[in-house]
């Protein structure tokens, strides 16, 4: 990997995994913005700008980390999916990959000042908490979320050694999302102007962001004193399934026909997801929160290919 020299201009310089990836590319977006150098990991090979490294492969992910000397670090590399089909790559892309980048950091001369690595939501499960903030209990319901809540136990065992954050977004989307991710799915059928749309569970409610949101949350958080913290990042409001496809019915101007599939309902599929961004604001300030039809409008206006 080849590196620049140091900036005196820029804020610093930003390792970011999966820096490719849909959510990596928003926060380099930001990032840069903030003034900051930024330098990708990607799991794709062949691309010069992020150099592909795998995660498991712990020589090549201290070379990586050698080679950029990052001030900063914003850990997205992640089997995000909760119906990935293979169990054994997710906990250890999950777990063992974020391992790895901690050991390869944490032998760095010159520690970095702030790591943030992307958990999830999804570790609270199904909740009898209206509004969940992060002392809820964790009550996993899928491997995903377990896979994650292991990356965060494992995690702390490093807080003494490196300024580790645990940010846990509640779902977020936005153009570029892959469509076997829900909103993308349902904005899609409506760019299509598909008469009829298979779902699965319909009776669920989540606390939707724009990922323009989030990135902005990661890059302020970086900025701020959040070391040892696990910090939500949502909106407060959840807005329901039926809800999302009577905004994508006014937007588009048409009415769906819904179907559900038995095939696409998920087993142990959490109910609602609401959450408390008091702590959020209390360490980065006032939130810009950009509202579900807004984020629902930039989408069906701009049909784009998942990164």
């Amino acid at each position: 990997m080849n590196v620049t020299p140091r900036s005196d201009a820029a804020r610093g310089r930003v390792l970011v995994t999966g820096q490719r990836g849909f959510t990596g590319h928003y926060v380099t977006a930001a990032l840069r913005a903030a003034g900051y150098e930024v330098f990708g990991l990607s799991a794709q090979p062949g691309d010069l700008a992020a150099p592909g490294v795998d995660l498991l492969d712990r020589a090549a992910v201290r070379s990586a980390v050698d080679a950029v000397r990052p001030d900063a670090v914003v850990h997205l590399a992640a089997i995000a999916f909760v119906a990935h089909g293979d169990a054994e790559e997710m906990y250890r892309t999950n777990v063992v990959g974020t391992r790895n980048l901690l050991e390869a950091l944490a032998a760095q001369p010159a520690l970095p000042r702030a790591v943030l690595l992307a958990s999830s939501a999804n570790i609270y499960g199904n909740s009898d908490v209206e509004l969940l903030d992060e002392t809820v209990p964790a009550s996993p319901a899928n491997d995903y979320a377990v896979s994650k809540l292991a990356m965060e136990y494992m995690a702390r065992l490093w807080m003494d050694r490196l300024p580790v954050t645990l940010a846990r977004p509640f779902n977020y989307t936005g153009v570029g999302q892959a469509e076997n991710f829900l909103l993308p799915k349902i904005v899609s059928h409506f760019q299509r102007r598909a008469e009829v749309i298979e779902l699965g569970n319909i009776d669920v409610a989540r606390d939707f962001q724009d990922v323009r949101f989030v990135a902005d949350a990661y890059t302020r958080l970086l900025a701020s004193d959040a070391a040892g913290e696990v910090v939500n990042l949502c909106s407060g409001t959840s807005v329901s399934l039926m809800e999302v496809i009577g905004l994508m019915q006014e937007i588009a101007g048409y009415t769906i026909d819904i179907r559900v599939n038995p095939a696409f309902v998920r087993g142990n599929e959490v109910a609602r997801l609401t959450g408390d961004n008091r702590r959020l604001r209390s360490l980065i300030g006032p939130l810009d929160i950009i509202p579900l039809r807004t984020t629902l409008e930039w989408m069906y206006a701009n049909p784009s290919v998942a990164r």
